[in-house]
Parts: structure tokens; sequence; C-alpha cells
């Protein structure tokens, strides 16, 4: 079937994001109120990026540009590509920082082809949209709480996880979030006719989005310098000791509840053996400054792959980051991305659920 677009441009908001929070490595994120913008239009023939703010003179104006890769990707899922493309980008997501700059630009690109395309929100479905912006970007930990919004769980499955039921999609969610105070998931599972009563899960990303207590005030430290990810990802390890990982596993588990409902327990609950001090030796700077906000009880972890710093309690008034450093207080952003008017990621939808029109 031939696409049909649009006319007019598309614009999507999309926000920055920490991820593994500590002890979450690969699964935990959080959404944070710095958003960029992007707006795209079809247009008869060619490519043109213009960019300002972060990555202005840097960031490339062409089909090379992420955003655009992202755009591509997703029309090749839709079945077709517009004759050209014209895209204007706003960023404010400090670049290289560990605050997801590519995973905004992915889950923009993603949504704005969406957008684009008449009925491609429904041509494309939500969990679709989360697997093909996991893709992308090679993990789901950061794309999660972009296109969602709040504090999200993200994981990948390999296999449906039963092969006695179809994978259209009929069952009702395998779980749903509430909006009660702890930020509870709520078990739901159907059974019909010669159904087992466990829905299938399609291989690829998935996640869960959970609404973090009112309590948590994030604050950023921003360095100057920045990080690659490639580069963090190097110094880790292939193995670690048995015990680590479960410390880890205990800690990532009580982070749910510490975020959620209890932010006291945060300090504790932010511990981490798995990553950050096997990455300490190319972020001196990174580590030397998490030390000290730990030092002083904060809990303090590495955003992302660093080197920026995220603080998730209360930071004292006297405390001095030294230079070099930008402190930033975000806001939680509860909402996701959003196309135009759109609010995209409903917490009361289907795990993966993204892009909803309201």
């Amino acid at each position: 079937m031939v696409l049909s677009f649009v006319s007019g441009p598309v614009r999507v908001r999309v926000p920055a994001t920490s991820a593994n929070l500590g002890p979450g490595f690969d699964s935990l994120g959080l959404a944070l109120a710095l958003h960029d913008e992007v707006s795209a239009e079809v247009t008869a023939a060619g490519c043109r990026v213009t960019v300002t703010g972060a990555g202005a003179g840097e960031l490339p104006d062409d089909e090379t540009h992420l955003v655009v890769r992202a755009m591509r990707a997703t029309f090749d899922l839709l079945g077709g590509q517009p004759t050209g493309l014209a895209l204007d980008c706003v960023n404010r997501i400090p670049q290289a920082r560990g605050l997801g700059s590519s995973s905004a630009a992915i889950v923009a690109g993603v949504q704005l082809a969406r957008g684009l395309t008449v009925d491609g929100m429904d041509r494309l479905d939500d969990a679709d949209a989360l697997r093909l912006a996991a893709e992308i970007e090679g993990h789901p930990d950061n794309v999660a709480p972009c296109l969602l919004g709040g504090f999200t769980i993200a994981w990948t499955e390999t296999a449906p996880l039963s092969s006695g039921s179809d994978l259209t999609g009929t069952s009702a969610p395998a779980s749903r979030v509430t909006n009660g105070t702890a930020g509870s998931i709520e078990p739901q599972v159907t059974a019909g006719a010669g159904q087992s009563g466990v829905r299938p899960t399609a291989a690829g990303a998935r996640a869960v989005v959970l609404r973090p207590s009112p309590d948590v005030a994030p604050v950023l430290f921003v360095p100057e310098e920045r990080g690659l990810t490639a580069v963090a990802r190097a110094a880790l390890p292939a193995t670690v000791p048995h015990r680590d990982a479960a410390r880890n596993a205990g800690r990532a588990a009580l982070l749910v509840h510490a975020l959620t409902a209890d932010p006291s327990l945060l300090y504790a609950a932010t511990s981490d053996r798995l990553h950050q001090d096997y990455r300490a030796a190319g972020m001196p700077g990174t580590a030397s400054l998490l030390t000290a906000l730990r030092a002083a009880g904060v809990a303090a972890v590495v955003s992302g792959a660093g080197p920026t710093v995220l603080a998730l309690s209360a930071v004292p008034e006297n405390f001095d980051p030294g230079m070099g450093w930008s402190v930033r207080l975000l806001p939680v952003d509860v909402t996701g991305a959003q196309v135009d008017r759109v609010r995209l990621g409903h917490a009361e939808r289907d795990p993966v659920a993204a892009g909803r029109k309201s």
C-alpha cells in the first residue's frame, strides 16, 4: 500500500534522560524536564537539516543526521519513503554528557515519521515504536523514559513468552501501572477460549513506567568535557563477581521502591558495583565528584555512561562541586515525548505504550 503523508510540519518535543541510576545498569531510566524540539515536513525532494543550540555546527545537516536516520528506518517499517524531508532541530540537551541526547534524536525521528504518515500511529503500533527505537540505540534504558516519561524499567525479550497464543496484541496487557502512591504494578491476565491466560510477548524491547515520588528532586552536575558511551562500555569487564551481581540486584529492587514510595532509602538504593567503579579511571573528575557527594550523604550516581553526575536527594547548600561543573535542578518529566499537542506515553496503557493520540 502506498503511503500518504500529511501536509505541513509535524513537531516533536523529547526529554533528556538519565539511565542506570546506579545499580539499574541498562534497565532503569528517568525522564528529565529538559527538551529538544524538532519539526519536520515532507518536501518535493532532497533532505535539509538545520540545527540550533547544542551541537550546532557539529552535527550533520544531511541524511546522516541521527534524527533523519531514525525517520528513514521508521518509514521503511511503515512501507515507503517520502520524496524529501526538511527538519529544524532546536537542541537543549547537552551532547555526549550522559543525558540521552542520542536517544532523544532517535525517539524524535521515530515519532516524526509516525506523525508525518497518515494513520502512522496506527500503522506502526506503540510496541513496535519502542522496539525500533531500542534497536537503533542498542539498548532500551534511555529510549524508554524518553518515549514514556517518568521512571521506567526496561528489558529485552529474546523470544515470545508463550507459543500457545497469537502475537496480535489482542489479549489484555500483562501489567499496567496504577497511579497509587507506591507506583505499583497491577497484574492483568485474560484467558480466552483455547488460551493459557499468559499474554505472549514479541521479541525486542519492552518497558513499564512508574511515577516517581513528588519528593524526588533531581540535581544535575554537568561538566564542560564530553564523554563517549563506547569508551565507557569498553571499560567494563566481561565478568563480575557473583556477590557484586547479587548485591546490585537487591539495590536495583530497592531503588524501585525508594524512587516511587520512600525517597529516604535512595542513598542505600543507589549503591552500585557493576559499572561505576570500572569506569572511574576514564572519568576522574566525575569519580571525584561522585565520591564527594556520597560522602556528604547525597544519593548521587553517574548519569548514564557519564560524565554528568545525577543527585536524587537533597544536596547541602554549601556543597561546592569545584570548577568546570554546571549545576541544574530539573524536575522529572512525566509526559514523555509529545507530538504537537498529542501526549505520548500514558501510564495507564500497555507497558510499551507511547504515541497514543489523546
